[in-house]
């Protein structure tokens, strides 16, 4: 395989108004989406998950409409990463039952928020989490600064989870590091660089158009990642007016050397 083979490049989410008439055809129905992502992209990050509980027969439909090859990385119930409410996990992990019997699960993605910081009571939860979801393979996105420390690396290395890079803006309380692996997959989510508008609520926070200079840029600063891992997941968060759709689009050509 091939490094450029190696990336595996989509977006968090894919159900979106305003991406109508700019990245799906104009007059989309809600309905047709997922079909016409699946089409373009080879993965999803499915966010929908995290404010409900998913089901079985909507995953079921999701896999049976997707192609071979296709995958779904999930994100995990607001209940275990933003509530600590370790009962979660066992009704989640049973409705991911039908990703995994068509091999379509990546992973499980736990975004934990800015306000978990590295403190005792939240290593020894995580620990917790980790062991409950041992039998599906996850990734971790921390945001707090205090997870950058080399044990946190160690510690999920030592039960094979997967460290999130996020790209984000250039605040000191945000949680940054060099792209790095501490599993065999690597994994980037892309939000923003924008550093006023991170505060500014929940609908201006992802609002940030990557350039062709930035995305190269990532590109080079994951090239020797790539070299050692088997997987590079790329999604793109900054979802407004189809700018994930369409920076993703960029940096896969980017990363397959097209452009």
């Amino acid at each position: 395989m091939t490094k450029s083979e190696k990336y595996v490049v989509g977006t968090s989410g894919y159900s979106f108004a305003d991406w109508v008439g700019q990245f799906y055809p104009p007059r989309t129905a809600s309905r047709e989406m997922f079909d016409y992502y699946a089409s373009q992209f080879r993965a999803v990050e499915l966010n929908y998950t995290y404010y409900h509980m998913p089901a079985a027969r909507t995953l079921e439909s999701l896999a049976r409409r997707s192609g071979e090859g296709f995958v779904f990385y999930v994100k995990a119930n607001q209940a275990t990463t933003h509530k600590h409410d370790r009962g979660a996990a066992e009704p989640f992990i049973d409705a991911l039952a039908p990703l995994r019997e068509a091999n379509k699960l990546a992973g499980v993605l736990m975004q934990f928020p800015q306000s978990f910081h590295r403190t005792a009571a939240n290593r020894k939860y995580l620990a917790g989490v980790l062991d409950d979801f041992a039998s599906v393979p996850v990734a971790v996105e921390f945001r707090h600064c205090s997870w950058e420390h080399s044990s946190v690396l160690e510690g999920l290395r030592d039960r094979g989870a997967t460290l999130v890079i996020p790209d984000a803006p250039d605040i000191s309380s945000l949680y940054h590091h060099r792209p790095a692996l501490t599993s065999k997959t690597g994994y980037l989510r892309l939000h923003s660089r924008n550093a006023k508008l991170w505060y500014a609520g929940a609908a201006e926070r992802y609002d940030y158009h990557y350039s062709q200079d930035e995305l190269r840029e990532i590109a080079d600063d994951w090239a020797s990642v790539a070299d050692a891992a088997d997987k590079v997941y790329a999604f793109f968060n900054n979802c407004h007016r189809g700018q994930a759709a369409e920076n993703a689009e960029a940096f896969e050509r980017i990363v397959r050397g097209i452009e």
